[in-house]
């Protein structure tokens, strides 16, 4: 009983990954979306597949293009993905440890991938041509005016960008001018304040030096004062200590004029 040619059996060209560290289901479920479809709308979904494994998937699809055209000389934009699909690999054993000694099988599964592409039928070829062309006329029309639009915006991007810099430079300049007469305005005034801390200090310079020229005045007219009395003073005592020598002399004198006198009584 014949059930029709087998996958593996179909005709075109092929490229295999073998050995591949992730499960068949997984690889199946990129598969599926890729089977059928021609080559260049398969290269785009295995592109923006979220899958890890459509990077593999990739791979062996550009492989079975680089296969295809340089064996049997078949242009790329004549491939279709006629048949994918996964097998199972051998599966690694490992153990993970667990509660009280025990261990927990850990299975990590393999796959052998095989994509076949194959040329693609001369009528379907001429209805994707066809479509293709009018897609692409409709799709250059597309382009035009999204160009254009893109166009425009950059456009008044660059304008808004020039107003921008031109307030900028105003403001700029605005405030360059204030800083300026704040400066200036702060100058001024610390050349008044400089003026006013310089007159002040003359005026304590010159208060101070007449202060000092009055008391350097009443310690000389002190020094003086003091030098008279004293002088007066050793002259009272000199003047003092003469007439005592006088008295004491003339009491003396006195003394002996009254013994001589007591003699010649005798």
């Amino acid at each position: 009983m014949a059930f029709g040619t087998k996958t593996n059996e179909r005709p075109g060209v092929r490229a295999q990954a073998r050995h591949v560290r992730v499960s068949a289901y997984k690889a199946r479920e990129v598969l599926d979306l890729i089977r059928g479809e021609q080559v260049a709308r398969a290269l785009e979904i295995l592109e923006f597949s979220e899958r890890d494994v459509a990077r593999v998937i990739l791979k062996c699809l550009e492989s079975a293009i680089a296969n295809a055209e340089f064996t049997a000389a078949i242009p790329p934009d004549e491939l279709e993905v006629a048949a994918c699909f996964a097998d199972e690999g051998p599966t690694l054993k490992r153990w993970r440890p667990r509660a009280r000694g025990r261990a927990t099988r850990i299975r990590k599964r393999t796959c052998h991938i095989t994509i076949i592409v194959g040329r693609i039928d001369e009528d379907r070829l001429e209805i994707l041509r066809e479509r293709e062309a009018t897609t692409s006329r409709g799709g250059r029309r597309a382009a035009d005016a999204r160009r254009q639009r893109v166009l425009r915006s950059r456009q008044a991007k660059a304008d808004k960008r020039a107003a921008e810099a031109d307030d900028h430079d105003h403001d700029h300049e605005h405030d360059h001018d204030h800083d300026e007469a704040e400066t200036t305005d702060e100058v001024e005034t610390d050349v008044a304040e400089t003026d006013v801390a310089e007159t002040t200090d003359e005026a304590e310079t010159s208060d101070v030096a007449e202060t000092d020229e009055v008391e350097t005045t009443d310690e000389v007219e002190t020094d003086e004062a003091e030098a008279t009395d004293e002088a007066e003073a050793a002259q009272d005592t000199e003047t003092t200590a003469e007439a005592d020598d006088d008295a004491g002399e003339a009491d003396d004198a006195d003394a002996d004029e009254d013994a001589s006198s007591d003699g010649k009584d005798d």
